[in-house]
């Protein structure tokens, strides 16, 4: 149940360029695939406002707790240990959380407001944009908080809205989430 943008059917699915007859280490659509993936990158670096940008097949919790390991591995030392969850983000996503934190021994701290939670014990900090309910806010606050703290923070972003929203990385989020699904490609960011 998704609309797949007309753009995309008729320039990558519709397009034989992107493939051929040829099986998969074949040159000519290894070369396909990796401009697909190149264009796809770009794309995502453009609407994150972030300067790198990966084309995996995670889903989005899961790409969420790749991010909390990301922050983990660059913050969580001395005595960080703590990683804020915003309970505006997806509940699949906060499960996925949930079972990877307790596995490293993180400490998750889900709750409505990071700005009132954070303290120096958080390595990072993970928010939904445009939140699970739909709502839009300026984030950027919660940014100045969480760097405030030395910590890092992960948005957990749908593409489509970065389309007309500020983007992520221009407000404040050091690494950015989500998945492409909308877009009618099984990719994530």
């Amino acid at each position: 149940d998704c609309v797949t943008p007309p753009a995309i059917q008729r320039n990558i699915f519709e397009n034989p360029g992107w493939y051929t007859q040829y099986t998969p280490y074949q040159a000519e659509i290894s070369q396909g695939r990796l401009e697909a993936l190149l264009n796809f990158q770009t794309m995502v670096s453009d609407l994150t406002g972030l300067e790198l940008a990966n084309a995996s097949l995670l889903d989005e919790g899961t790409a969420a707790a790749e991010a909390m390991a990301l922050c983990y591995s660059a913050k969580g030392k001395g005595g960080k240990s703590r990683f804020f969850v915003s309970s505006h983000c997806h509940p699949q996503t906060i499960e996925v959380l949930k079972t990877r934190a307790e596995q490293v021994e993180i400490d998750l701290l889900i709750g409505e407001d990071p700005q009132a939670s954070l303290d120096e014990t958080f390595f990072g900090a993970l928010v939904q944009y445009p939140a699970t309910d739909g709502l839009l806010q300026d984030l950027s606050p919660v940014a100045q908080a969480v760097h405030g703290c030395d910590a890092l923070l992960v948005c957990a972003a749908d593409l489509m809205a970065l389309a007309l929203c500020v983007p992520p990385g221009e407000w404040g989020a050091d690494v950015a989430v989500g998945n492409s699904q909308r877009f009618g490609v099984p990719l994530g960011f």
